[in-house]
């Protein structure tokens, strides 16, 4: 790590402690050199797969452009949608991997989208889950309804 003041190429790490969010590293360090010292953020890179083959870096900020056109006339703050979108990337990093399909993004989005708004939910699952007709509607619409029955019926 090079020092940002005298250019020095080694630092030395002080402290380590994890962000609030546990998504970076946080490490203070000093130069030999000049003694001065700075904070680091060290982050785990997540790349995404496109269907046309491209890799770009995880953004979440496309994950709430998504989420927000479904949320479009809903009763949903952008509070709700910053903490799905933060959800959406904390449920895609516990999986491990450094790259990811940008299909499985769109379907990390459907539990917490569903929990949100019932209605975003099923703009959204008809993009990711590739409905055809009426029926694909009808029938995620009957699970909803038989899961919100059972839900009902659970004390």
């Amino acid at each position: 790590m090079h020092c940002p003041f005298c250019r020095h190429t080694d630092s030395r790490v002080i402290d380590s402690r994890t962000t609030e969010d546990g998504s970076a590293i946080r490490r203070r360090r000093q130069c030999p050199s000049c003694e001065r010292r700075f904070t680091t953020l060290e982050s785990a890179s997540l790349s995404v797969m496109k269907r046309s083959g491209v890799t770009e870096p995880f953004s979440r900020a496309k994950v709430l452009v998504g989420v927000r056109k479904a949320c479009q006339g809903r009763p949903v703050t952008e509070d709700q949608l910053a903490l799905l979108a933060q959800r959406v990337e904390e449920t895609i990093r516990a999986l491990g991997t450094a790259e990811i399909d940008a299909h499985e993004v769109g379907m990390a989005v459907l539990p917490p989208l569903r929990e949100l708004d019932e209605v975003a939910y099923l703009r959204f699952a008809s993009v990711y889950q590739s409905f055809d007709s009426l029926a694909d509607f009808e029938a995620a619409i009957a699970l909803l309804r038989a899961e919100q029955a059972a839900g009902a019926e659970s004390p």
